[in-house]
Parts: structure tokens; sequence; C-alpha cells
């Protein structure tokens, strides 16, 4: 089972993008966040028409949204509401095979690290907070063939961007952000795949910056885009791969694709 997972920013804009990823790595599910569209005008024709038939799409006007795209059929599908916001930043998705799926766009939080003068960072950290509250209620962590995908907004290791000291009061990767997040992973006993094929001391990132004149020569990333799996599916991970030369490709999203195939 190979699933992708990407922030196209905007779905509509990028969809030969997405159409050229579905051609060339066929993966049997993927994840989109920041699609920014509503339901009835996501391009979903044009996905079905590559076998992608199995769709699960959770959208609102210009902003946010998610979706999942499958060639595996689907047992059930529902998104959930995080800190009473009806924004669209999450899809459930269980598959016939059993495996339970769930897609994140968590809130990137704005530019200042303060909850105090901040709404925006408030909101992500209280959505994390959610995040973490949901996942520990349950019971079935080591039992439950789960993954968890998508735009986590949250660049957690030193080593997941450019440089850790710099960015230390730069929101994605400030103490108080990783901390939380921490909290998420470690409330379902997570397990990271991106880093149990990378080690920590190696650098990896997933998104780079609009605003960098030379986005390859600078190389000034950071990984925010991550698949991580309940410790039902520890080992199950055959392969992984950051596609960063997708961040090269015609009018690109700031994010690459993270693609995992799994024994499962």
């Amino acid at each position: 089972m190979k699933i992708a997972t990407w922030n196209i920013n905007s779905v509509r804009l990028r969809q030969i993008l997405v159409q050229k990823l579905l051609r060339c790595e066929q993966p049997d599910v993927l994840c989109l966040q920041e699609t920014k569209v509503i339901n009835d005008l996501f391009p979903a024709e044009a996905f079905a028409k590559l076998g992608y038939v199995h769709q699960a799409i959770h959208g609102q006007k210009g902003y946010h949204g998610v979706a999942v795209l499958s060639r595996l059929p689907f047992r059930e599908t529902a998104p959930s509401s995080f800190c009473g916001k009806d924004d669209c930043r999450h899809m459930r998705a269980v598959f016939e095979n059993g495996i339970e799926l769930h897609n994140f766009y968590v809130p990137a939080g704005g530019d200042i690290p303060d909850p105090k003068t901040n709404p925006k960072f408030a909101h992500k950290l209280d959505f994390l907070r959610e995040m973490a509250a949901r996942f520990e209620k349950r019971k079935d962590s080591k039992s439950a063939p789960v993954v968890l995908v998508g735009d986590l907004n949250v660049a957690p290791l030193e080593n997941d961007v450019w440089s850790h000291k710099q960015l230390l009061d730069i929101v994605s990767h400030t103490p108080l952000e990783t901390g939380l997040l921490g909290d998420v992973k470690a409330a379902f006993d997570w397990i990271d795949v991106t880093r149990s094929f990378v080690p920590e001391n190696e650098k990896i990132y997933s998104w780079w910056s609009y605003r960098a004149q030379d986005w390859k020569a600078s190389d000034r990333g950071r990984r925010l885009d991550h698949i991580w799996v309940s410790q039902a599916l520890k080992g199950a991970a055959t392969s992984h791969d950051i596609l960063k030369a997708a961040r090269g490709w015609k009018q690109p999203s700031d994010h690459v694709p993270v693609v995992v195939t799994f024994d499962a």
C-alpha cells in the first residue's frame, strides 16, 4: 500500500501537478492539504479518470481544505472539526484492508510566536493540544493499524530545519510548538516514518519558501510534512521518499510530496 501526502497549495491551480504525481508515482492513496476549494468545484473527475475513483473531500472556498484520493475502496470516511471551528483541516478514512488513515492540515500559526498577541498562533497551539487529547483517549495504539499524514506545520527536530539556532524564534520550530507536537506523537505512541529511514543527524526538508530567489541553491528548508504510523504498523514501511524535485516543477507548491510504501 503506497501512500503519499502533499500540501498542494490550491488543487485547481496545480491540478496538472497532481495528475503528474499520480501518473509518475502511482500511489494507492494521495492525501492533499490546502486544497482551497469547495467540494462541488474540486476537480474530482480528472483524478477519477486516472483510477482514483474513491475520494473523500472536505473543502471550503479559498482557504484550507483536505482530500483523500484513492484507488482502494473506503469502508468509511468522516471529517472532524477541531477547536470549535469548521475550517476543513481533517479527514479520516478507513480502508477495506483495515488501515485507518488521518489526513491533517494543522494551522500555520501566522508570523508572531506569541499566543497572547497572535490569535493564529494561539489557534495552532490549541489545535495541537486537541489532537493530543483525542488520540490519548484511545486505548488501541498498539493494536490498531493507523496512519497519520499531513502538513503538520511543525519541524520538530534540529535537523528538520536549515538552522536550528536561527529558527528557534520562528513559527514552526519554536520550542512551544515542537513540544506540543511531541505531545501529539506521545499520545498515541506514533512512529515518525521519515526518521525511521533518515537518521536524526541528517538534514531533511519538505518545504522551501517562495521568498527565496533560488530555493535550491540556498536550500533553507523545513520538514513540515509528515507520515506517522501506530505501533501496530511498526516495521511495515518498506520504502520512503521526499520528492524534492517537485519543488522545481513549473508553478510548484512550496511543499513537496512525501511517499511511503507499506507491506500492508
